[in-house]
């Protein structure tokens, strides 16, 4: 296995020494870290990240996750975190190819599959160990890189292998549920699609049960089994989020709290600093002198 990890390290470097979220493989990123870094906040969207050298730690809600060599972290749902790396060295840098999360290839995969039922509360996200096979089938998408004439005929077909993959490993259970639209954690999916849509709205969890399809009291359970957040802790994190991106741009706080859905700019500054380490102000000063790294996902 660590042949097929050292064949993938130089395929990615062969490609970039930073960060490439766009890549001429639809939905392919790649990243390579020299250092390690300090923890930055972004929101997960659907994707698989393939950590090949180095290690990534991971705060999603109250739960803590580390990926290195030989597994795999997914994000089944679009999910605030925040991440850094935490081993990288100029002579063995941190590496990791990702994946966004295709769920109309994921649907026509499981097309043949009997359908699943409800279940007990699921996570939205995970790290578990990768097989040769799973490897095997990244090599082979990523091999494309090198050829990328050969992309329009064999990409999907190589990407398709590659959540195949997944839906044979450790994180089968979590995707299929993801795809299948009666299941719990699609229904939480639906609720969380809402809550992005109008963060800065006041948030009633009947309406967000309503939007799920479940009681009040199971859609509390499973939201808080997906996300390792509640309802409000999400719309907090999307606002804050929201909030500091336009500090980076304005100085005005008590403005940008009453945008993304404040009622009091005092319990925004409380929440920012909280969440940052400083006030709004200062913050964005901080931003201007030293702006944030990007990329986080990966």
């Amino acid at each position: 296995m660590q042949d097929q990890l050292d064949r993938l390290c130089q395929r990615v470097l062969r490609h970039t020494d930073g960060l490439r979220l766009q890549t001429p493989l639809p939905g392919v990123g790649l990243a390579v870290a020299r250092q390690s870094s300090t923890p930055v906040l972004t929101l997960y969207q659907p994707m698989a990240c393939l950590v090949l050298q180095g290690a990534k730690q991971v705060l999603i809600g109250d739960r803590v996750l580390r990926y290195d060599p030989a597994s795999c972290f997914i994000a089944s749902l679009d999910l605030p975190a925040s991440g850094c790396v935490i081993e990288a060295a100029g002579d063995k840098p941190y590496v990791v190819a990702s994946l966004a999360l295709d769920r109309e290839m994921l649907a026509a995969l499981l097309a043949d599959l009997p359908p699943i039922a409800p279940g007990e509360p699921v996570a939205g996200f995970g790290v578990a160990p990768v097989t040769s096979e799973l490897l095997a089938a990244w090599d082979q998408l990523l091999a494309l890189l090198d050829t990328p004439q050969d992309i329009p005929f064999l990409g999907a077909a190589r990407q398709r292998e590659v959540l195949y993959r997944f839906l044979q490993g450790a994180h089968g259970p979590m995707l299929r549920q993801l795809v299948h639209e009666d299941s719990r954690l699609a229904q939480v999916r639906r609720a969380i699609l809402w809550i992005r849509d109008h963060f800065d709205q006041a948030l009633r969890t009947e309406t967000l049960a309503d939007i799920a399809g479940m009681s009040i009291a199971s859609f509390h359970r499973h939201f808080k089994a997906a996300t390792a957040m509640s309802p409000l802790q999400y719309q907090k994190a999307l606002r804050l989020q929201a909030a500091r991106r336009l500090m980076s741009t304005s100085l005005d706080a008590a403005r940008t709290a009453y945008a993304v859905g404040y009622e009091s700019a005092s319990q925004f500054s409380r929440d920012y600093a909280r969440q940052f380490g400083a006030p709004p102000l200062r913050d964005a000063e901080r931003l201007r002198s030293q702006p944030q790294e990007e990329g986080a996902a990966v």
